[in-house]
């Protein structure tokens, strides 16, 4: 049984940080607001909805407890439907959906909803105190590193200089106002604040942002590299001498409030419901790469979904890849085959931000939004994140 996509909609992204555009929702609110759209944007009765699974990275205080099952009983959605929170990293969304898809796949659930959400500006990223991070003996020993120093090192393994870093976050920043003023982010949802504001757009865009500025801004990690995690690359790569810092604020993901949803299921319930379908999911996979260059986690998944639909980047005509900071993802595109003309061709997290948990179902709406407005048919969404874990997805237009 394959799983279609009815539609996909999400929040605007607000900067994470005190007076951020969305700081004053609370998270389960962002759902909600959601929520409360999706049947009359997508015509779907929550009486049908079987399954919720939304991604959520840091999952405590407002997001803990089951943020998913919370949202939903907050916006008043029917008692019955069962909802899991998922956690894997900046992969969360793009697994929730993953895992909405084989539901349906399964016979479990004929429409569910997958998704996520997170609010970095209320919720401080790592304050859930995992221990792979926050106990120093397990973060030693799995030779924790922060994703801005796995950025670095694989710009150091690759030979990635700061200009080329610079130049792509540029490109990023431009596409993204480009889109933006030409409307081409057809999926978000107006947010209303508690202050009776209306949020429209992504906050976090500077599309006038110039190669000169970016060139003043120091690097981010070179100080705690030094300190400590540089140690662990170059006990691994002996063959350099110190880590090339490129990575800064402005060719780094930035940290952004948002949700998404992502509604999913069987071609027999979009029928009974009046439904119509986007999208189909052709194929699904995750795969892990080492903690040092964690941020190619995506491209192993990527490579997997591809072989696993017998498909090569011939037959792909759009890609979405989570812009995990600039080297990465330039050398995704280079791994995979992939042609710059058809990457985030409507910028990525480097301008737009990565609310973590979210990020994944946000991006399986811009690419359908992308695909109908090109009349293209098939693409791929990828996703790296902490620890290594990459989950990747293809979708084609019915």
């Amino acid at each position: 049984m394959s799983a279609f996509i009815f539609d996909a909609i999400r929040t605007p992204r607000g900067q994470a940080k005190e007076g951020g555009a969305l700081n004053s929702v609370k998270p389960v609110d962002l759902v909600g607001g959601l929520l409360k759209a999706l049947p009359e944007r997508a015509g779907a009765n929550p009486e049908t909805i079987e399954e919720v699974f939304l991604g959520c990275v840091t999952q405590t205080g407002e997001q803990g407890g089951n943020i998913a099952k919370t949202a939903l009983l907050r916006a008043g959605w029917p008692e019955a439907i069962p909802a899991m929170a998922v956690n894997r990293y900046c992969a969360s969304a793009l697994d929730a959906c993953v895992t909405a898809a084989n539901a349906v796949e399964a016979g479990q659930a004929a429409l569910a909803l997958g998704g996520g959400v997170e609010s970095m500006s209320r919720v401080a990223i790592l304050s859930d105190q995992g221990p792979y991070y926050a106990d120093r003996e397990i973060a030693v020993q799995t030779k924790f590193v922060p994703m801005g120093e796995a950025a670095d090192y694989i710009a150091t393994l690759e030979g990635v200089s700061r200009e080329e870093a610079d130049a792509y976050a540029i490109q990023s920043q431009q596409r993204a106002a480009r889109a933006r003023d030409d409307g081409r982010f057809r999926s978000i949802i107006p947010v209303q604040t508690p202050e009776g504001k209306t949020v429209e757009h992504d906050q976090a865009i500077r599309g006038s942002l110039t190669v000169e500025k970016l060139g003043t801004l120091p690097p981010i990690f070179q100080e705690l590299g030094e300190k400590w995690a540089d140690a662990y690359f170059l006990e691994a790569y002996p063959q350099f001498d110190a880590v090339n810092h490129i990575h800064h604020v402005g060719n780094s993901p930035g940290m952004v409030d948002g949700a998404s949803l992502v509604l999913i299921g069987s071609e027999a319930a979009g029928k009974a419901g009046g439904l119509t379908p986007r999208a189909r999911i052709v194929a699904s996979a995750s795969a892990a790469a080492d903690s040092l260059t964690a941020l190619t986690g995506g491209t192993h998944a990527a490579r997997k979904v591809m072989e696993r639909a017998g498909l090569t980047m011939d037959d792909i005509d759009l890609v979405e890849v989570n812009e995990a900071f600039a080297a990465p993802t330039l050398c995704f595109i280079r791994d995979i085959g992939a042609s710059p003309e058809q990457v985030n061709v409507n910028g990525g997290a480097i301008a737009l931000g990565h609310p973590m948990g979210a990020t994944g179902g946000m991006l399986i709406g811009m690419l359908i939004d992308e695909l109908e407005r090109q009349n293209l048919k098939r693409g791929l969404v990828a996703i790296s994140g902490a620890a290594g874990v990459g989950t990747a997805m293809v979708i084609e237009r019915v």
